[in-house]
């Protein structure tokens, strides 16, 4: 990741080349000159404090910047197997400054420690380095400055939803009035909860460093990484990790809201709650890498999703605190990613019917029955409950929703919805089975065989001699390709081999797929979508074509950013990054195709 770059002086045009730091309680981006450009707080659903990624004014926006007075280049990489983020800043004349920047993340007490809060440690290097602090939270979604007061060793700031309290060993009138002053010795800023601070700032830093380093490295060591892109796989791991919010359990689809799916699309959405589609397929990537703590955290979450349906309607998204009611709004006070509106907080998409998401909960759920390591083993009444959600599945699998691609005016019975569905009563007859439910098991092992006939009488569309992504339809999705990952069909069955062949010669394009080509509500899609690029990998794996799969594989991840991750959309046209970001979907397909394509390690030993 490690890279020198030149300043970017001629243009401020935002971009989506950002570092992630997080602890699982909050989360920001930073760009590669060091400067905070997106943290909200004190949820990652929240207000967002920082907010310079969605302004074409940046100076006139939230960051938190250390400008080095003639700097003509920067280095930025992660340490080893952290999220700690390292920038060095360096002059013509070979002054130089070190930036560690990180969330605290450690145990103690027998429990984790991770505030909403961000520790900077900015450290001469080299030469008389001067340097200026900007730092600039905002509140009310960029409308106006943080309320500020300033004491003898602090500055508060009082932001929507939170209020910060910077503490540090600099001269506080230096950061207040941003003043240009010689950068001496060692300085930590601890921007935290508004509390006194215990201790010595820069000890107490320098210890807050030492043990995330220590957490996230143990965190690591734990998982079962393949032989081959080693790298690659460690750092989506860890960024699907910062993904989680602890506390509840909820996985958010990406940090980010508005960043558009190409080019001003107004294909603008927030990400940053927890889509149970989403969510199912972090915890089914990680669980191949054995981190079982994120899954039994996320079940805890489901469950109470689960107990609230009482057997019901589930939504397809819920707010990290489990809220329900996500209403979309547009946000006026910022003009969006290069200028490219509208700024959306919220998504409409809580009030969608969506199928498919029935399969997801079940499917998420039934590794517990399986997998002796979890500290929960799931029960006899944990099924009963679940069984719940498949009887909505059953009931739902032949209706009109709005899939998965979340269409806001085209509703259909999608072909996915249905599979998932039928994944859905399919699993719950091997729960029953391991748990010795004998006539449960047949039961919905008869709902399966029910919906796979419906899918393959209504989805197969005979003319074209292949699956189409709706019942009577003749579309093609390139979710059709989870076919085979569901264990619907073999790899080399005559009808998979047939859909494969179209959505290859109708999505592909060059080295990425479109997830469908047909005009939507907002007219034809023009990026691909990363995690159907995945999906395709992964299906010219299955069906004998893995040389040519890992040449695209190593393609995708050329399209990565420095910080090693992948938005949502990628331009076909000139291999730009679109959408929200770092976008989960995307780092499974990564983690996933690593996995199935990695040569064994015991080619080695």
């Amino acid at each position: 990741m490690a890279q020198t770059i030149p300043t970017p002086e001629a243009t401020n045009l935002a971009t989506l080349d950002l570092a992630p730091i997080g602890n699982c309680s909050v989360s920001a981006l930073i760009d590669r000159q060091g400067d905070f450009v997106w943290a909200c707080a004190p949820r990652i659903d929240g207000d967002p404090v920082f907010c310079k990624l969605l302004t074409d004014e940046p100076e006139s926006c939230g960051g938190w910047r250390v400008e080095l007075e003639g700097q003509a280049s920067s280095e930025q990489a992660y340490l080893r197997n952290t999220p700690i983020l390292r920038t060095v800043l360096t002059t013509a004349t070979g002054d130089a400054v070190e930036i560690i920047d990180f969330a605290p993340r450690a145990r103690h007490s027998g429990r984790v420690y991770r505030p909403v809060a961000f520790v900077r440690m900015v450290t001469p290097l080299s030469g008389a380095p001067r340097i200026r602090l900007r730092l600039r939270p905002m509140r009310d979604w960029g409308a106006e400055a943080a309320e500020t007061t300033v004491g003898s060793n602090h500055i508060r700031y009082i932001c929507a939803d939170v209020t910060f309290r910077l503490t540090t060993n600099a001269a506080v009138s230096h950061v207040a009035e941003e003043r240009l002053f010689r950068l001496e010795e060692p300085l930590a800023f601890f921007l935290g909860p508004d509390e006194p601070f215990v201790g010595d700032v820069i000890n107490v830093c320098r210890t807050m460093q030492h043990e995330t380093e220590v957490y996230w490295r143990e965190w690591v060591r734990t998982l079962s990484i393949p032989l081959d892109w080693q790298d690659e796989v460690i750092r989506a791991a860890i960024t699907l990790k910062l993904c989680a919010y602890e506390e509840t359990g909820a996985i958010v689809a990406a940090m980010t809201t508005s960043i558009p799916e190409h080019a001003d699309s107004g294909r603008n959405w927030d990400y940053r709650y927890c889509w149970l589609r989403d969510a199912y397929y972090v915890v089914r990537a990680l669980n191949q890498l054995g981190a079982a703590d994120i899954l039994e955290n996320y079940l805890g979450f489901l469950r109470n999703i689960v107990d609230d349906a009482a057997g019901g309607h589930v939504q397809p998204l819920y707010g990290v605190g489990m809220e329900p009611a996500l209403e979309e709004r547009i946000i006026a006070t910022l003009p969006g990613y290069r200028g490219m509106g509208p700024v959306r907080a919220g998504n409409q998409a809580h009030e969608h019917l969506q199928h498919d998401v029935y399969g997801q909960v079940v499917l998420s759920n039934v590794q517990a029955f399986f997998d002796a390591r979890l500290l929960r083993p799931a029960t006899v009444d944990d099924f009963h409950a679940l069984e719940r959600v498949g009887d909505r599945a059953f009931e739902m699998h032949d209706q009109p929703d709005a899939g998965l691609w979340e269409f806001r005016t085209i509703a259909r019975t999608h072909t996915y919805s249905a599979l998932m569905c039928w994944a859905a009563c399919d699993r719950l007859s091997n729960a029953a089975e391991v748990l010795g439910l004998t006539e449960r098991a047949a039961l919905w092992r008869d709902r399966a065989q029910i919906v796979r006939a419906r899918i393959d009488t209504e989805a197969w569309n005979a003319e074209l001699g292949r699956y189409a992504g709706s019942f009577g339809g003749r579309e093609l999705d390139a979710s059709l390709l989870q076919l085979i990952d569901l264990r619907f069909l073999a790899p080399d069955d005559p009808r998979f081999t047939a859909t494969f062949e179209a959505v290859e010669r109708e999505l592909r394009r060059g080295s990425s797929l479109m997830r469908y080509i047909d005009a939507d509500d907002f007219g034809e899609p023009k990026t691909a979508f990363n995690f159907c690029t995945f999906w395709f990998i992964e299906a010219l794996h299955r069906v004998g074509r893995t040389e040519e799969a890992r040449v695209l594989f190593d393609e995708i991840l050329a399209h990565r950013t420095h910080a090693g991750l992948l938005s949502e959309d990628l331009s076909v046209a000139d291999g730009e990054l679109w959408g929200n970001y770092p976008q989960t979907y995307s780092l499974v397909g990564l983690i996933n195709c690593a996995v199935m394509l990695s040569r064994p390690w015991g080619s080695v030993r």
